[in-house]
């Protein structure tokens, strides 16, 4: 009786375990096949020709965008299309689901989420689509020129070069000579990339509604002369912004700085406003050259350092003292940035991008003749020299904008084809 008992009790508890162990793999087999179909189903691509294999998907209907149309095809496009997504969409049984459609070009796998039911249809549409990239992006596969001396003109072609030096804010990437890629077309006027500056946005100056680049349709106000300052008997009248009895004020407007910012508004660049960058800021340099002490009203001729870098060092900088940094959506080049472009003092240059022509104001001082009163602003000539004239002359106005360094381009910079940024 004893020996029955025993096996009596092994064989229950044989039996408990075995429905366990069935139990288990009962529930295993079932969740197995529950998380086929829960969430996610990623179908991969070979060779950029859609798998019609996958149980779950019973058709993936793709098409390709020409023009303003669509065209069927049976392939995934390799490059230079990109998957419209809220075109794009899924049915089960005619009746469309609310699934999210993802493409990865990289491994060429289709995601749909979630994706529960087998035999699911999907339609594709692809559109095309043209890469975009920041100016820095850019140019990071550009050639890195070395400009060399600065005594003597530039009218070197310069197509997919760049040249270094340094401003304010760090390493800047300039164009100099005779370059065809850096067109820009924006906010309805055409431009030319003058630097990347040290922040990553782009320096452009305008070129007017059409890529001729001479006469007066390069220029503001068709041309018409502006006066830099209607007063020049007083140094601080070389500054962009200045005040009166101080060598380094901003609290006064000059006549030519209102004349950018009517222009500005009147040219509805301001409905542009999320792409220029104001924090940039422009140079109105008013350090003074060695010898020379800063009055108001000196009793003898003072020159400021741009005199003593272009016209005697021959050695242009981009270098700023915050006080002289103007911050404004709009502007003008300084002469530092002519000498780098490939402009020189008194020396004609008529085959370099910023030549024109036509004389126009840049926004760099240079001198205070003390026999005439007279403040005195460096311009370009219009045999595309630098020179010096009275602020209260009437020379040509060629405004310069700065894009912030996030913006995006597309296009390659030549006249058919400038670079124009993404919306």
């Amino acid at each position: 009786m004893e020996i029955k008992t025993i096996k009596r009790s092994h064989v229950k508890r044989n039996i408990i375990i075995g429905v366990v162990v069935v139990a288990i793999i009962s529930a295993i087999i079932l969740n197995f096949t529950r998380a086929k179909y829960r969430s996610v189903a990623s179908v991969p691509i070979v060779n950029s020709t859609v798998n019609y294999e996958l149980s779950d998907l019973n058709t993936v209907a793709v098409y390709i965008q020409e023009g303003e149309d669509y065209t069927k095809t049976d392939t995934i496009p390799e490059s230079g299309y990109t998957l419209n997504q809220e075109k794009s969409y899924c049915k089960v049984n005619d009746s469309n689901i609310d699934a999210t459609i993802s493409y990865d070009a990289n491994t060429k796998t289709l995601s749909v989420s979630p994706l529960t039911t087998k035999g699911t249809k999907c339609y594709l549409y692809f559109d095309e689509y043209t890469p975009s990239y920041t100016m820095t992006e850019i140019i990071a596969g550009y050639n890195k020129g070395n400009r060399g001396s600065f005594s003597s003109a530039y009218t070197t072609a310069t197509t997919n070069t760049v040249f270094t030096t340094t401003d304010w804010k760090g390493t800047s990437y300039y164009f100099a000579g005779n370059p065809t890629d850096n067109w820009v077309r924006f906010g309805g006027f055409y431009w030319r990339i003058v630097r990347v500056n040290g922040d990553g946005s782009v320096r452009l100056i305008y070129n007017g509604t059409s890529t001729e680049t001479i006469g007066t349709g390069t220029l503001i106000n068709n041309g018409t002369g502006q006066a830099f300052n209607s007063s020049y008997n007083r140094s601080e009248y070389v500054g962009l912004k200045y005040t009166t009895g101080e060598q380094h004020g901003q609290t006064t407007d000059s006549p030519i700085l209102n004349t950018l910012q009517s222009w500005y508004t009147s040219s509805n660049l301001d409905d542009y406003a999320e792409y220029i960058d104001a924090s940039v800021g422009f140079c109105s340099d008013r350090e003074m050259a060695s010898g020379s002490s800063w009055s108001s009203q000196p009793s003898s001729t003072i020159r400021y350092a741009v005199y003593e870098r272009l016209y005697t060092n021959k050695s242009p900088s981009l270098s700023c003292t915050s006080s002289d940094i103007i911050f404004e959506p709009v502007g003008l080049i300084t002469a530092d940035e002519v000498a780098l472009a490939g402009g020189a003092w008194d020396t004609n240059n008529t085959s370099y991008y910023l030549y024109n022509n036509q004389y126009y104001w840049t926004m760099s001082p240079y001198r205070f003749t003390a026999t005439d009163s007279n403040a005195i602003v460096s311009s370009v000539n219009s045999d595309g020299g630098l020179s010096s004239w009275g602020v209260h002359l009437a020379w040509g106005v060629r405004p310069v904008i700065n894009l912030k360094a996030d913006t995006k381009f597309q296009g390659n910079g030549t006249v058919d084809s400038p670079f124009e940024i993404v919306v």
